[in-house]
């Protein structure tokens, strides 16, 4: 061996517990924030749920323009005006980002009618809330659309320019149900595990890209109509997150470049124990909790 692959083979463990105990200081101390006031934001599902409150509070940690892409026009109208009236420029335009050909258009339009796009929030997703075998092909097909294949097409239309400019940031709203499915969201889990693999590669692709980060946010189950009537067992020793609480959080590890946000943060237990647990004990966790029933009350919105 070379005296230099020697000298590496030496060194990397001491690196790796340099890394760990600097990630646990800046977990206990306060983080120094970037600034906001010139960022350009998308945000995509932005009329409503979480979306609607990304958008607030970017304005409010001081975003230059916000940009909220949706369905929904009613929804995107609403949130803009409310956006407008806090004092922070806001646009919003119809755009399915499942719709590959659409994306790209409105990025176009996006460039040439306000600017640069900065700041990039894959937020939008739908859950069609049964069981594979319940299912209908053309729904379990449109999760897929959006809630994975939407992240490709957006992330190529703004991410060119991000790399050109040095300056960017790539956000995903995930879900901890990419690591820790349930029964009655097969489509919605697997399309957010697909989710969470395109962040992990695309973090670690853009790692000598200086000036571009990602972030990508795993929240516990969040109390929206998007998950309306979804119940678990203990709701005192599991309560749903609110959504504003997920909005100030990730914008929150934006302007600190956290690349993955468990929320809470217990839900890193959860993971931790998935991956020593036997398959029969997880199951019963599932049970105990209520998580293997909790879809069979689901009424939200798909």
């Amino acid at each position: 061996m070379e005296l230099r692959s020697a000298c590496r083979v030496f060194l990397f463990p001491i690196q790796m517990l340099y890394h760990v105990v600097r990630a646990s200081l800046s977990a206990l101390l306060p983080s120094r924030k970037k600034d906001l006031t010139k960022e350009v934001v998308l945000i995509t599902g932005g009329g409503r749920g979480i979306g609607r409150h990304l958008g607030k509070e970017f304005a409010k940690q001081g975003a230059k323009k916000i940009i909220l892409w949706g369905r929904t026009e009613k929804c995107l109208k609403e949130t803009a005006e409310e956006i407008t009236l806090s004092g922070t420029e806001c646009h919003y335009f119809v755009c399915d980002v499942a719709n590959r050909e659409e994306v790209y258009k409105q990025a176009k339009v996006v460039r040439e009618k306000v600017g640069d796009v900065t700041v990039l929030v894959n937020n939008a997703a739908v859950v069609h809330g049964k069981s594979l075998m319940d299912s209908d092909d053309d729904a379990l097909l449109k999760s897929q659309h959006i809630n994975t294949l939407g992240q490709f097409w957006t992330t190529k239309a703004f991410l060119p320019r991000m790399l050109e400019l040095q300056h960017g940031h790539v956000v995903c709203i995930n879900s901890i149900l990419s690591q820790s499915p349930i029964p009655g969201a097969i489509d919605y889990c697997t399309s957010k595990a697909s989710s969470l693999a395109f962040m992990e590669s695309l973090t670690l692709g853009l790692l000598d890209c200086p000036g571009v980060s990602c972030t990508t946010v795993l929240p516990f189950h969040t109390n929206t109509e998007m998950f309306q009537g979804m119940r678990v067992r203990f709701p005192q020793l599991f309560p749903p997150l609110k959504p504003e609480v997920v909005a100030e959080r990730t914008v929150d590890a934006v302007r600190t470049d956290k690349a993955f946000l468990y929320l809470p943060w217990t839900m890193h237990a959860l993971v931790f124990l998935k991956s020593f647990m036997p398959q029969v004990a997880l199951e019963e966790i599932h049970k105990f909790s209520g998580s293997y029933t909790c879809m069979n009350t689901f009424k939200g919105r798909t």
